[in-house]
């Protein structure tokens, strides 16, 4: 069982036991609570911090944990309703409506039920996670010398060398003065976004592309165009009719292990990108979101688009939090030029400065030895997870068409069957949302496709992650009970 699960499910026992207690009456002690629940220590100290937070305990160091007093609610119920008029009145002179729709966000980052298989995260589980290594980093950072202070607005000099180095390789390509920290990629591609484009202009984007950005790109008021991916990344030949018809200024791209399709940009392409985007005046942003968690058997990367970019057409962004923790939200932005005071002006303004101890931490991290140790394991694991998933679809689900198996990331781009190419079964329309409830319902959680186009999408698909999951039990198992909700849906 998770420990989230476990935290709640204490907690709502608690909850309603709380009626046999007086107010200020004591509760059973945590060793009780342990053995009685036989769940762990920590468990315990959650719940009952839960319970303190939801104001029903008040927990004494060294005393105990009582039941609280009552407070009197309010009963009066005030009226929002003025705020429809408030949020939308300037919508009619907006170039482009700034609407917010975290939905295609909130479908990896919420957290399904108990039972139900998560193939639609996007993080590592908690098992594939380095917790010892990080906790103990953080335990390190926690008592450097002036660790709680202010750090230097652009971040560490020292992390910002170590992201240089990790960006432009050992040649200097890339120098600690051309990085930025921030506080993770989404943060960093909103600043990229904001810096890069006013409201009301077009921005290129890979097509499919990741949810997230469209959604950072529509509450900046820009407007995304889609430029098609194929195995083997964006179609450069459409790049340069996209830059001439729109006029944008610039291209957001995932070159390596592209989410949600897996494509590792051509080498015979990486050059002809840069060429486009640079004789029409653009920048290319680079999201390099996955270059840790390759799997074992991808063979030598191709180098970051900034490493070879003399001329800062390429901002880059860099994130540990994928092959971390999602609560380790560190990453770093990294350009040449007028830009990056662009970056940092508007870095500052926003959020200041990135948290000194998270900064300390993430440099005890990646210089112990367990970080190395710790992408070896994760490179191995995800190929073997990888491999599960495949063999699993091909073998109960030969009918999702699956036609590029990636050598990095921790997913898998499906095309539902649309009653060509031979097949008489087939999804109507709709049949990513209905195929995506019955996996609910089948105790599957599952990512659909059409978030990820930012026009019509030229056939349905799912995305399903193999690094939520607790181990290649889950995996199976999550096939066999999509399989079940295929056959309910078709």
């Amino acid at each position: 069982m998770h420990e989230r699960s476990s935290v709640g499910e204490l907690a709502s026992q608690l909850r309603r036991e709380l009626d046999r207690y007086s107010p200020g009456g004591k509760l059973p002690s945590s060793r009780a609570l342990v053995e009685r629940f036989r769940v762990s220590p920590v468990t315990v100290s959650r719940a009952l911090a839960q319970l303190s937070a939801e104001g029903l305990v008040v927990t004494r160091p060294g005393a105990g944990a009582f039941r609280a007093e009552p407070h009197a609610r309010s009963a009066s119920v005030g009226d929002t309703s003025w705020q429809e008029v408030a949020l939308s009145a300037d919508a009619a002179t907006e170039l482009v409506p700034r609407s917010v729709d975290a939905s295609g966000v909130l479908v990896s980052l919420s957290a399904p039920p108990p039972g139900v298989i998560e193939f639609n995260g996007g993080y590592l589980h908690q098992s594939l996670q380095p917790e010892r290594a990080m906790s103990a980093a953080l335990s390190r950072a926690g008592r450097r010398p002036g660790a709680w202070g202010r750090p230097p607005m652009e971040g560490l000099p020292e992390l910002r060398e170590w992201f240089a180095r990790s960006i432009g390789g050992p040649g200097g390509a890339v120098t600690a003065a051309e990085v930025l920290i921030t506080a993770g990629g989404q943060s960093a591609l909103t600043t990229a976004l904001r810096a890069l484009a006013p409201p009301g202009a077009p921005v290129l984007v890979e097509s499919p592309t990741y949810p997230g950005m469209l959604a950072i790109a529509r509450a900046a008021g820009l407007r995304p165009v889609p430029v098609p991916v194929d195995a083997d990344g964006v179609r450069p030949s459409l790049l340069a009719d996209a830059f001439r018809a729109t006029g944008a200024r610039v291209f957001v791209c995932q070159p390596l292990f592209q989410n949600p399709t897996g494509a590792m940009l051509a080498p015979d392409r990486r050059g002809e990108v840069l060429r486009i985007a640079r004789e029409a005046g653009a920048f290319v942003v680079e999201d390099d979101f996955v270059r840790r968690l390759v799997h074992e058997d991808a063979g030598p990367l191709p180098r970051p688009l900034a490493a070879d970019d003399p001329d800062g057409v390429v901002v880059h962004v860099s994130s540990l939090t994928k092959a971390t923790s999602p609560s380790f939200r560190l990453s770093a932005l990294a350009a040449r030029g007028p830009v990056l005071e662009r970056l940092r002006a508007i870095q500052v303004v926003d959020t200041f400065f990135v948290p000194r101890p998270l900064q300390e931490a993430a440099l005890e991290l990646v210089g112990s030895p367990a970080w190395p140790r710790h992408l070896r394991a994760i490179s191995a694991e995800l190929k073997t997870r990888r491999d599960a998933m495949t063999s699993a679809l091909r073998l109960d689900l030969p009918e999702l068409a699956l036609p590029h198996i990636p050598s990095g990331g921790y997913h898998l781009w499906l095309r539902l069957p649309d009653g060509t190419g031979g097949t008489s079964r087939a999804f109507g329309p709709g049949g990513e949302s209905a195929l995506a409830s019955a996996a609910l319902r089948a105790g599957v959680a599952i990512t659909p496709g059409r978030p990820y186009f930012s026009a019509e999408p030229p056939a349905g698909h799912l995305r399903l992650s193999f690094a939520a999951v607790a181990g290649v039990g889950e995996i199976t198992e999550g096939v066999r009970r999509l399989r079940a909700a295929c056959d309910e849906v078709l």
